[in-house]
């Protein structure tokens, strides 16, 4: 009944007129900038973030929640139109989404993506209004051991299954961590070389805007093609009798998979929407039709990408753990008003977090009526050049980073990020770690000194690192992931040996039988996307 007079007391804050006009700009701005392809709904919330920072904190989440909203939205049109995912968790969608429009059937892929993803989100926000309170409960009786573990554990855990090598993953992981020292700790100055004005440390909106917004333009802008993108014609995207049936299923089960998986460690967006495309291809009652557009390979993985996208805000929310990039720069804006998520965050801003909860079924009721009957003109601006769009890209991004502090300073340090961005796609290092390391960084520090304080500075004391049960527990997760792949590779090594050991003498010849049981076990894998490369690149995957 609490959460229930909470949530009401947060609509009635969100359903204001003013707030109201707030979630609508934001869910315009965050689909129309997430249509463009490449850029997806980190960049868009990066881009957009100085753009709420002068607003009243319960107005710019509101609008922040629209924009969050809007951008998972807005993916679901360049991979269907163009089979140029946003990002990674797109993938999938341009599988059979494309397809479909090739077959003329793009209105019908775009609707069930739209309807799909109201359905998963609303779900999932009501799935995060009941369970952060709980998980806030939990939180409460946690001491700085256990938050210094679990912050530990998050940081590894995103870092070890990110980018083409674990190597890259921790020194993106390192350098995320060294900019997020700089600045005075302990009264003593780190990293500043000298420079006054670094003696506060890096804004996080800085950061954020400078890798994703202008690294993504320097990479862009280095692979340009000068040959326009070609749109597929949309039409009214209206589904037919047989489309509900065939969709309202896949809706539900990509639901059930996308939101654990977007509120655990590392789980993201990229897991579930597979497991949803494998599984709607196992039940389907056309499976002749995937590879070819079927509309269950769209509902279900997209159903899954935003539920994922709700059960983000949870731990990032009730912890202040971002478990993907999105969230990451969501935490930054909360950060910028001097709102710090965790526990104490229901307390001590019930109003706030309950009307950016509210905000979110709001914007997701929102942003279906606007993009069905507005999808022809989101795929108008797939149209444009690409010199003008990176070009106001930069516009955007220099000004945002300046209004921040309105120190030129900040536009040097956009520069020399901004290249740092690029030069990390260039070399396959992810960029996520690098996010989480500038934020929970300092985080990080603070809760380890907290931590030694109590034990004296003894590390493995009775009120040490290792002085509460959940720290121990966490500590042998986080030695499982370290240590797993290696045992796994040296298991995988010693096996043939040991399976000829016992039979040195003559091994038995592979029989016909055994081949055509070996043969019909394989799987084909599915041909790769023909996506467009200056558009296309993921975090983890260098652009050939």
């Amino acid at each position: 009944m609490d959460v229930w007079s909470s949530l009401m007391d947060g609509f009635a804050t969100a359903l204001t007129p003013m707030n109201l006009l707030y979630a609508v700009i934001g869910v315009i701005l965050g689909t129309a900038v997430g249509v463009l392809p490449g850029l997806g709904p980190a960049m868009t919330v990066a881009l957009l973030l100085p753009v709420t920072q002068v607003l009243e904190p319960t107005s710019a989440f509101i609008m922040f929640a629209g924009i969050y909203y809007g951008g998972m939205y807005g993916g679901s049109t360049t991979s269907i139109l163009l089979n140029t995912p946003g990002e990674s968790s797109s993938v999938i969608t341009a599988i059979e989404g494309n397809k479909m429009a090739k077959a003329g059937r793009a209105a019908q892929a775009l609707a069930t993506a739209a309807i799909g993803s109201f359905v998963a989100g609303t779900i999932g926000t009501a799935l995060l209004a009941m369970f952060a309170p709980i998980v806030v409960q939990f939180a409460v009786s946690l001491g700085s051991p256990s938050y210094f573990a679990i912050m530990v554990l998050a940081l590894l855990a995103v870092t070890a299954v990110l980018g083409s090598s674990r190597l890259r993953g921790f020194a993106a992981l390192g350098l995320g961590l060294a900019i997020g020292l700089v600045g005075m700790g302990s009264g003593q100055a780190r990293l500043t070389f000298g420079i006054p004005l670094l003696a506060d440390g890096i804004d996080i909106v800085v950061v954020a805007v400078a890798i994703f917004a202008v690294g993504e333009a320097l990479w862009v802008a280095a692979h340009l093609r000068r040959t326009p993108l070609h749109a597929i014609p949309v039409g009214q995207p209206w589904m037919g009798k047989s489309d509900w049936k065939r969709s309202w299923k896949p809706w539900l089960r990509g639901t059930a998979f996308g939101f654990p998986f977007g509120a655990l460690p590392a789980g993201g967006a990229e897991i579930p929407t597979f497991l949803s495309y494998v599984t709607e291809k196992r039940l389907s009652k056309h499976p002749e039709e995937f590879g070819h557009g079927a509309i269950e390979g769209v509902a279900g993985p997209e159903a899954a990408n935003n539920a994922s996208a709700a059960g983000t805000l949870t731990p990032m929310l009730a912890l202040g753990l971002p478990t993907n990039a999105t969230a990451a720069v969501m935490l930054a804006a909360f950060t910028g008003y001097g709102i710090q998520p965790g526990p104490q965050l229901f307390a001590s801003q019930g109003p706030l977090v309950w009307a950016l909860i509210a905000s979110l079924f709001i914007g997701n009721f929102l942003l279906l009526l606007i993009n069905l009957p507005l999808a022809p003109l989101w795929a108008k601006l797939l149209q444009l050049p690409r010199p003008y769009l990176y070009a106001g890209i930069l516009f955007f991004a220099t000004l945002g980073a300046y209004s921040v502090n309105l120190q030129a300073f900040d536009l040097v340090l956009l520069l020399v990020f901004g290249v740092l961005g690029f030069m990390m796609r260039r070399f396959g290092l992810p960029v996520l770690p690098l996010i989480l390391g500038v934020i929970l960084g300092p985080r990080l520090e603070d809760q380890l000194r907290k931590a030694l304080k109590l034990s004296g500075g003894d590390p493995l004391g009775p009120n040490g690192l290792l002085g509460e049960p959940i720290a121990v527990v966490v500590y042998i997760i986080v030695a499982i992931i370290l240590v797993w792949p290696l045992l796994f590779k040296l298991y995988r090594r010693n096996r043939p040996a040991a399976v000829r050991a016992p039979a040195p003498a003559a091994a038995p010849t592979r029989s016909e039988d055994d081949a055509g049981d070996a043969s019909s076990s394989s799987v084909t894998a599915p041909a790769p996307l023909n996506t467009n490369t200056e558009a296309h690149r993921t975090d983890h995957q260098e652009t050939p």
